[in-house]
């Protein structure tokens, strides 16, 4: 029960949307949120279509939810330029992201704001678990591929994702922190965002009860999906190791372990799921040979179908 006689903590629930009806079930899915001990939640949608596509979904959804909720139109097609304007439009003591395709478990958001209190932290992270059509490949259900949880490095999380996260706003680390809309169409925004968070002396913790689910299309249960935004990854993750003066010795560590990989996959070759875990770990590691000797990075957005096009990552 809560103190009355403590202050409200204030949430903002920041939702990037581009063309996607499954908006509809994201924001259904936040009435059934069982709320932190003396909350008040309000929600913001930045939808970032060239046209306000998303607002007349937004005003028959609107009247259903018992939290307030605004909704911003952002039309840059441009993935950061969208979560800026959620960063600068939250008036909370905290502001989580959730994506337009997943929707939220009942304790999502008491399970990121317990975490944050717990242990102070200006990030928490909560799982993303993949829910696979019956037509997705065995070996994508079984070796899940699709779902995202953080990688821990010597005991500590040194960077995240926007599609389960927590943000502390008064944190030095938050406060005047803005996604690069330089990577708005190529993806990998989020990464930076959080690798510089790290890297300023931030501090992120994982909540794993926090659990959203994400739906994977048709156009993602496929190998070469996997593929591409393995290879997008590892070039994000080069771009950020060229910040250092040992490029070309981070570069020929990473040949080395992307030949490492594809010589496992041959080991592998009979059992499927492990087989292509090890491809796609190699594709990464060729991304980050790329990312490392600058080569330009593809694009993931602005060119898929509208249907399936996504500017929530």
């Amino acid at each position: 029960m809560s103190n009355p006689s403590k202050s409200p903590t204030w949430i903002d629930i920041c939702i990037c949307t581009y063309r996607r009806p499954h908006l509809a079930q994201t924001l259904r899915s936040l009435c059934a949120l069982d709320l932190p001990d003396g909350s008040v939640v309000s929600v913001v949608v930045a939808d970032n279509d060239t046209q306000p596509s998303a607002r007349e979904l937004v005003g028959t959804v609107s009247p259903d939810l018992p939290f307030r909720l605004r909704y911003i139109h952002c039309p840059a097609s441009n993935i950061s330029l969208a979560r800026n304007a959620c960063l600068d439009a939250a008036e909370g003591d905290f502001l989580a992201f959730v994506d337009d395709d997943s929707t939220v478990s009942p304790q999502w958001l008491a399970g990121l704001v317990e975490t944050a209190r717990d242990t102070g932290a200006d990030a928490v992270l909560g799982p993303v678990r993949a829910i696979y059509p019956p037509s997705a490949p065995a070996w994508m259900r079984r070796g899940d591929f699709h779902s995202t949880e953080p990688v821990w490095v010597d005991g500590e999380i040194r960077t995240g994702y926007s599609g389960n996260v927590l943000l502390r706003r008064a944190s030095p680390h938050v406060e005047g922190r803005c996604f690069d809309p330089a990577l708005g169409r190529t993806g990998g925004e989020d990464t930076e965002y959080f690798s510089q968070l790290h890297r300023s002396g931030g501090r992120i913790a994982y909540a794993r009860d926090a659990v959203v689910d994400e739906p994977v299309i048709a156009g993602r249960a496929c190998f070469s999906w996997l593929a591409k935004r393995r290879f997008r990854s590892g070039q994000t993750h080069g771009r950020l190791l060229a910040q250092s003066h040992l490029r070309l010795t981070q570069a020929g560590l990473a040949a080395a372990k992307a030949a490492f990989s594809f010589c496992a996959a041959l080991v592998f070759v009979a059992i499927p799921d492990r087989r292509n875990r090890q491809v796609l770990r190699g594709v990464m590691h060729v991304g980050v040979v790329s990312g490392l000797l600058g080569l330009r990075e593809i694009r993931l957005y602005g060119d898929e179908p509208a249907r399936e096009q996504t500017h929530a990552a």
